[in-house]
């Protein structure tokens, strides 16, 4: 889906950063070998299925199992008050707004006497097969007193029906920050032009590939220990947090994460059924399965999105943005997950883009409603603050009839290699931001579509040409833990790495990450290669097993190469630096007198005296009496890497439509993306990356909605239902890139996971209103299907008949 082929190998002998690269992992995957959390066999596994509720906000009279416990097959069935006692504590907020209070409602795996939204647990049963499990469900009686819903946000707001009756309000907090508000006030009342927008940002499935699966087994050997099989992003955190709640102590859980077919954020979460089957293998002795269904997926697992945004701009008479101030509207679900109410605040400090803008003003309210939780999807609140700052650039453009491209550029932050403040008071790690819309203007031949457009306008044609510009900046590289503890987070995001050469030269890497389609095996083994000149096929990458790899975090947040990668590049230097010692030993020369080149030592000027580095391992592990004095054996490192700051990737993404005003039918006819990672590691990766992210924005720029009716019922549950464009929906994709290094790791780079997610949509919206701007449109929603296309154009039409083309 690229125009360009980059041409890529399978990996043999020395490679080095920045070399194209087969992702070593696929092999298996697309050979049908590689193992997902539901292939993994598990000898008399019971196999858990969960009863839902079918409304949105009710309280349970009563639950009428009898009929099901007596069902063929079941072993067991349980209630939340069955199961009250399995629970020790309650799944924490990891992230939550800083200095504004929290409200926040207590709720536990499985209901027991209220029901919040359409999906939540109430009750389990356990079968010797999963048919049987699912069977025995349909012969449990639930009796509910139902209570009116609440599913907007602005209805949340006026505590018409108070959700949490502990809590007394839906508000959960109000997060405000305003950088001198003499200074916002005086902007707009001296402003030349002003641009006040509304935008709504739809809740969005996740819908990975592989659905949500768990298996938790206990110690064949009775020592009262488990392991849990998860598809999950996050191993060595769910460990700690199921040991929290769970009560199962954490030296006696082993997590592991087999293949994780996709997770996009949804699967950074310790979710109800990891709890339920590690309660029920404990209490039934015997392991416990589950797998989630694609109809569960859409009520059980969280949404990404659902934001209400008011965003206004105040500009100069040159077009120079003055002032930014946005009111921000979350709506957080039913309750808290992990992450839920810190990711409007994420995005907050990102509404004034990569803009230098001198003053600014947000406030962010969430609230509680009836839905199902939301929480970090793709980009994480920064596709959704991206998107507000560029439909307003693009407002303020087509109030001034000035042409986009040029209002970016009026406002531009200047160009820096290290370190800028912003008006926010985030310090972006390094920035150029035109070189990057210069290169997708160039690519997207922005002339000549702008000559077509107008050459159209004139003939009166019916099918209209849009081009949508975005740039965007955004934020990677989670996290520096000062900055996180600052921002209002609860933990630490530090990166983890052991490099261990064996005694034959070969070398063993453990990580802390959790790959899930990152090609983090060969991005690792990569690295080592280039580091430490040693056969890229050497390498082996171990990851996403808590008895194995060294404690790390959650993959996520673009942050594995930029942190546990750095960890990695900081352990192969800590691995360098103790063989030179040795080599110097050897070669009876001071170190300062060595070089490290292509996996040898030698001493400068005599390169036919070379010591191989696999030869040292040799050395240092059975030639241990060779070794200098207090030299340990082995060669081996780790290292625990926190970084210094975030790194703050950039681009510009252009897009071209086609709209039919007779259907509103909305063709995306050609899709530019330049992007901005730092330095790349494997350029095969990161096209893969971008391809990814961009389908998922114009995903949700289409055709993507999880949509309910007034009282909570979903209407898009299954792909049946909820559209997820596949290669069919999108055109090939025409890919650049600029490279600005980042100076807060080693590897100078940034991350590239989230960044076509975050461009993709407002440039595609640009577009569409770009193409719509003669007959009077001035914004569509999202997602711009033909329905909402057509009943835009109608509605622009009654409201100014006449429209003409604003001259662009």
């Amino acid at each position: 889906m690229t125009t360009t082929e980059i041409p890529a190998a399978d990996g043999k002998g020395l490679v080095k950063i920045g070399q194209p690269l087969l992702r070593r992992e696929d092999e298996p995957i697309l050979r049908g070998e590689a193992r997902f959390t539901d292939d993994v066999p598990i000898p008399g596994a019971l196999y858990m299925e969960v009863l839902r509720s079918s409304h949105a906000h009710a309280r349970i009279r009563s639950i009428d199992t009898d009929a099901a416990r007596t069902s063929p097959g079941v072993v067991a069935v349980y209630t939340g008050a069955d199961l009250a006692g399995e629970w020790v504590g309650q799944i924490p907020v990891l992230i939550a707004p800083d200095p504004a209070p929290l409200l926040a409602p207590r709720w536990g795996p499985i209901a027991t006497d209220k029901v919040n939204y359409v999906g939540e647990p109430v009750a389990v049963v356990v079968a010797e097969t999963r048919a049987r499990a699912a069977d025995a469900l349909e012969a449990i009686v639930v009796d509910y007193d139902v209570l009116p819903a609440v599913v907007s946000p602005e209805d949340a707001c006026t505590d018409r029906v108070v959700i949490h009756d502990e809590l007394g309000t839906n508000k959960a907090y109000t997060w405000e920050v305003v950088i001198t508000p003499e200074s916002v006030d005086a902007a707009f009342a001296d402003a030349a032009y002003t641009v006040k927008q509304r935008h709504i940002q739809q809740r969005c499935l996740p819908a990975p590939m592989e659905t949500r699966a768990v298996c938790a087994v206990p110690d064949p050997m009775g020592g009262g220990g488990f392991t849990l099989y998860s598809s999950t992003q996050m191993a060595h955190l769910l460990r700690t947090l199921l040991a929290m709640t769970v009560g199962v102590p954490e030296q006696k859980l082993r997590v592991i994460a087999p293949n994780v077919g996709g997770g996009f954020g949804s699967k950074l979460q310790t979710y109800p059924e990891e709890s339920l089957c590690l309660a029920l293998a404990r209490r039934l002795k015997r392991p416990v399965r589950w797998v989630e269904d694609r109809s569960e997926c859409g009520v059980a697992m969280i949404h990404g999105r659902g934001q209400v945004q008011d965003i206004e701009l105040a500009a100069d008479s040159d077009g120079k943005i003055t002032a930014v101030r946005v009111h921000l509207l979350g709506d957080l679900g039913a309750h808290c997950k992990l992450f839920t109410p810190g990711i409007p605040v994420i995005g907050g400090p990102f509404y004034h883009g990569c803009y230098d803008v001198p003053a600014f003003a947000i406030t962010i309210t969430s609230v509680y409603t009836n839905l199902p939780p939301t929480d970090a999807y793709r980009g994480a609140g920064r596709p959704e603050a991206t998107y507000a700052i560029e439909r307003a650039v693009d407002g303020l453009a087509a109030e001034m009839n000035m042409d986009p491209a040029e209002i970016r550029r009026r406002n531009f932050i200047p160009p820096f290699e290290n370190g800028h403040q912003t008006v926010c008071m985030v310090p972006f790690d390094s920035g150029n931001y035109e070189p990057a819309l210069d290169q997708a203007l160039e690519l997207a031949g922005y002339e000549q579509l702008r000559k077509e457009q107008a050459d159209r306008r004139a003939s009166g044609s019916t099918k209209h040409l849009g081009v949508g510009i975005a740039s965007y900046v955004e934020v990677c590289g989670y996290a520096p833990s000062r900055m996180m503890a600052a921002g209002g987070g609860k933990f630490s995001l530090w990166g983890t790495s052991v490099v261990r050469f064996l005694p034959t030269g070969k070398i063993v890497v453990t990580t802390g990450s959790h790959p899930h389609g990152q090609g983090h095996e060969t991005s690792w083994a990569q690295i080592v290669s280039d580091r430490l000149g040693v056969p890229y096929e050497d390498v082996e990458v171990l990851h996403s097993d808590t008895a194995i790899a060294p404690y790390g975090v959650l993959t996520g947040g673009s942050r594995s190469l930029s942190v546990e990668g750095a960890a990695l590049s900081v352990t192969c230097d800590k691995v360098i630096a103790k063989a030179k010692t040795l080599a110097a030993h050897l070669l009876e020369a001071a170190e300062g007198d060595l070089e490290f080149n292509d996996g040898s030592f030698n001493v400068k000027g005599t390169p036919s005296r070379a010591l191989p580095i696999t030869g040292l391992a040799h050395t240092a592990a059975f030639d241990a009496h060779l070794l200098p004095e207090g030299m340990e054996p082995n060669l081996s490192a780790e290292t625990t890497w926190d970084p210094p700051n975030f790194t703050f990737p950039f681009g510009t993404h252009i897009a071209v439509v086609e709209v039919d005003e007779e259907t509103g039918a909305v063709a995306l006819v050609k899709f530019v993306a330049v992007d901005d990672c730092g330095n790349q590691l494997n350029p095969v990766i990161v096209e893969g990356q971008v391809h990814g992210g961009l389908v998922q924005g114009i995903g949700q720029a289409l055709f993507e909605l999880a949509a309910y009716d007034d009282d909570g019922n979903p209407l898009s549950p299954t792909l049946a239902d909820y559209l997820v464009p596949s290669a069919a929906e999108v055109p090939s994709f025409t890919l650049g890139s600029t490279v600005t290094p980042s100076p807060s790791n080693p590897l100078g780079t940034k991350g590239v996971g989230e960044s076509g997610a975050i461009g993709s949509a407002p440039a595609v919206i640009n577009a569409v209103v770009d193409a719509l701007a003669p007959l009077g449109v001035t914004n569509v929603i999202m997602p711009a299907s033909p329905m909402t296309v057509w009943r835009t154009i109608q509605a622009a039409r009654a409201a100014a008949p006449n429209a003409k083309e604003n001259g662009r």
